[in-house]
């Protein structure tokens, strides 16, 4: 069952993807239909961006007083009108709107989609489920890129596509439950043990239950009557606070959009001149983009969620260096490193960099402000995405491509330092016991014996 929770819960993440990387193949059909300008041109393009921030900010308190599930059918809701308006369109400002409402379903989405997953799945296999949500955007992205493709000579049936996993969503979430610890912590113990004996396919008076459902109910029973803002930034709450904002302001600056987006564009100016070229390389991103995200699933609750990090941010800086030195270089000779280079940034974002923000965002956060602690590091995410893409062809103009890929390989060597000193290991700790963690007030790398999977000079050093 809970294979099921994460597949349909998970459509959420193709339809990021998709309502994301679809206009990138109707752009130069609306171009000539509607004769559409730079500025509006802009403007259709960070609309999802700048919706799904404020959908994000709305998301905080609605998923706490509404639960978990209403919102995702709220979402789906949305998806499937958003597409339905884009693609009967008349006008670039209807699409731009229908783009806005598209975002602000997408901010939603990513917040309780992930949450809907992590409260729902046994420690054990948490990890690899909640990156089913981000294996769904790749997806999602690689579906836009082969829509695009196929439908060529027709934009509107490019966007009505969009209506079938929204309504896909809105069918599979009428058929489940809240999640267990959302129907505690709003008195519903009953509910709560129903839907726990569903999700774990054992009758609901099934022993084997007892002591995982004692912990829900006394971690629901004190958080009861709390949640505020107070809370969140309380002293208990704040290293969660740190590693969810800390994890997506990296994963941005590490530059995916810019690449997502000006895949084409990253290819010309690493020397890629032909079209046909361009393409079929970005379809390449699109695959490779799936198939490393697959090997990062089956990777995070193996090898735990720190060591993922920490390759993937190596990996990504060595990566990205790759690209910086042939794009300056501009010698020919080059163009191949950039481009193994380029292959190699999106796997090591695909298997780690990628997904895990994600996880550890549902995962780190006390009961009582986990919908706003979310929100707050959903709405970082969709800030610096929304820096990224617009300031990209800024900053290529002005110091270059390979100016421009030192900038990002630095940060994700930052990454590495951030991950060190304050990214906790989650993996197969159960949520209630990562708050009790929390509350005793010990430094938070410590959870899950996480000294213990750094070099030996290291774990002396962070040891308080």
């Amino acid at each position: 069952m809970i294979y099921f929770v994460a597949a349909v819960a998970g459509i959420a993440g193709f339809l990021f993807g998709f309502d994301e990387g679809v206009i990138a193949g109707a752009l130069h059909l609306l171009k000539v239909q509607f004769s559409i300008t730079p500025v509006e041109e802009g403007m259709m393009t960070a609309a999802v961006p700048f919706g799904a921030l404020f959908g994000a900010l709305v998301a905080g308190r609605a998923v706490s007083r509404y639960g978990r599930r209403a919102m995702l059918l709220f979402a789906a809701g949305l998806f499937a009108l958003g597409a339905l308006f884009a693609a009967l369109a008349i006008g670039a400002w209807m699409l731009t709107l229908a783009r806005l409402v598209l975002g602000f379903a997408i901010g939603i989405a990513g917040l309780v989609a992930p949450l809907y997953i992590s409260e729902s799945a046994p420690a054990q296999k948490r990890g690899m489920l909640v990156s089913i949500y981000q294996l769904a955007i790749t997806l999602g992205i690689l579906g836009a890129y082969l829509v695009g493709f196929a439908f060529d000579d027709s934009w509107r049936t490019m966007f009505s596509i969009g209506i079938i996993p929204g309504l896909a969503l809105f069918a599979g979430m009428m058929v489940l439950r809240d999640t267990p610890r959302w129907l505690a912590l709003k008195g519903r113990p009953e509910e709560a043990r129903v839907a726990m004996a569903k999700l774990r396919g054992v009758p609901a008076d099934d022993p084997r239950l007892a002591e995982e459902f004692e912990e829900i109910e006394e971690t629901a029973e004190s958080d009861a009557g709390h949640g505020g803002w107070a809370e969140l930034f309380a002293p208990m709450a704040r290293p969660a606070l740190i590693v969810g904002i800390g994890l997506f302001f990296l994963q941005q600056l590490s530059g995916i959009n810019a690449v997502i987006y000006y895949a084409p564009a990253v290819f010309k100016e690493a020397g890629f001149g032909d079209a046909s070229t361009q393409i079929l390389a970005t379809v390449g991103v699109g695959i490779v983009n799936v198939l490393m995200t697959l090997v990062g699933m089956a990777l995070i609750d193996r090898i735990g969620r720190r060591k993922l990090l920490l390759g993937g941010f190596f990996f990504a800086a060595l990566a990205l260096g790759m690209i910086a030195i042939g794009a300056v270089t501009g010698a020919q000779a080059l163009d191949v490193v950039a481009f193994v280079g380029l292959l190699v940034y999106i796997a090591a974002f695909a298997a780690s960099i990628g997904p895990l923000p994600w996880v550890m965002m549902s995962e780190v956060f006390p009961l009582n402000v986990r919908g706003l602690g979310m929100s707050v590091a959903s709405i970082t995410n969709w800030g610096f995405n929304f820096i990224v893409v617009f300031s990209f062809p800024v900053l290529v103009s002005t110091i270059g491509l390979g100016g421009v890929f030192a900038i990002y390989s630095i940060v994700c060597a930052l990454g590495i330092a951030f991950t060190f000193w304050y990214v906790p290991e989650t993996n197969g700790v159960a949520l209630e016991d990562i708050e009790e963690h929390l509350r005793s007030g010990k430094p938070f790398r410590q959870l899950g014996n996480t000294a213990a999977a750094m070099p030996a000079g290291l774990a002396g050093a962070v040891r308080p």
